[in-house]
């Protein structure tokens, strides 16, 4: 934000404070992130600049742990890299499992939580709806409780999950519905939040002519209200399942050996093998969540415009 013209030296002084601040933020904020791209280059087994590095040499620099990605834990990495290398590659490689193990509960993670959140936040949004915030307060508690209460909250609870009744039925620890379930639960606040702030702008009163035109109300949820709270939605599900990609703490209590995901394995690698690896996994994770909180501002200003909000 500018300066007016009629600004006192003291009043430019204090913006110009204002705006080193910010910049000393963020960079403070920013610094532990950027680091690891150019270590993720490094030709040497370190966590370190080495000599090299710091002096731009291109020796010093190498794409060996972004391809170590592809092949550890392949039955036969050094053969020819064709059709038999890849299938050898999409059914053994360590971090590719991991990888489909995410994007697979991501994705039934994000589905699940979008539904159970939006039609959450559509309730919460009717005036006449009781004790809306007492509800609110226990949907959203997930994000509010330390993760390490909830995770073993869940494994308790999906070790026997019939218990709570009496009787006995299967577990759902070691499972993918397991660990879906519980990626489902902490993605829903952030999808109840995201919806909830988008119907704050709504105008109930398209849903009123809608009904006076005679649309039934499946007809006017979909023709009227979904239109204009889809980038809410969206960013809902975006939030979720950027919360679902990065869990390792839940993973760690409910998953088994088949649903490693990419933290869990990230977590592997540094407790049993310390290597640059993970620092490779760490940059192409920066990049995928730039590109998901890219979508969700440029979905944010979308449903600004649609609801005529203007501003920056």
């Amino acid at each position: 934000m500018a300066l007016p013209t009629y600004a006192d030296p003291l009043e430019r002084l204090w913006h110009r404070t204002y705006q080193v601040i910010c910049v000393l933020v963020f960079i403070f904020l920013i610094s532990p992130i950027l680091i690891v791209i150019p270590l993720s280059f490094n030709v040497e087994p370190y966590f370190s600049f080495t000599e090299k590095m710091v002096r731009l040499d291109p020796a010093g620099y190498s794409t060996r742990w972004y391809d170590m990605l592809l092949t550890f834990g392949m039955q036969a990495p050094d053969v020819p890299r064709d059709g038999s290398w890849l299938a050898d590659m999409w059914e053994n490689s360590t971090w590719v499992n991991a990888a489909k193990n995410s994007v697979i509960i991501g994705f039934w993670a994000t589905i699940l939580a979008t539904v159970l959140g939006t039609l959450a936040a559509l309730g919460l949004s009717r005036p006449e709806m009781p004790y809306r915030r007492t509800i609110m307060a226990i949907l959203i508690s997930p994000m509010i409780v330390p993760i390490i209460i909830i995770a073993t909250g869940m494994f308790f609870f999906f070790s026997n999950p019939c218990g709570v009744i009496g009787l006995e039925c299967g577990r759902l620890t070691s499972t993918y519905l397991g660990v879906i379930l519980a990626h489902t639960i902490l993605g829903i606040p952030f999808v109840i939040i995201t919806v909830t702030a988008t119907l704050s702008g709504f105008d109930q009163s398209l849903i009123r002519a809608a009904q006076s035109l005679g649309a039934n109300p499946r007809t006017t949820f979909f023709k009227v209200v979904m239109p204009l709270i889809l980038p809410g939605v969206i960013s809902g599900a975006l939030f979720a399942f950027v919360t679902s990609f990065d869990e390792v703490v839940a993973v760690l209590f409910i998953a088994g050996p088949e649903q490693q995901t990419i933290p869990r394995q990230m977590w592997n690698g540094i407790r049993e093998q310390i290597s640059p690896a993970i620092l490779a996994v760490a940059t192409i994770l920066v990049v995928i969540s730039i590109a998901l909180l890219t979508t969700v501002e440029l979905l944010r200003r979308r449903s600004d415009r649609l609801r005529g909000v203007t501003g920056r």
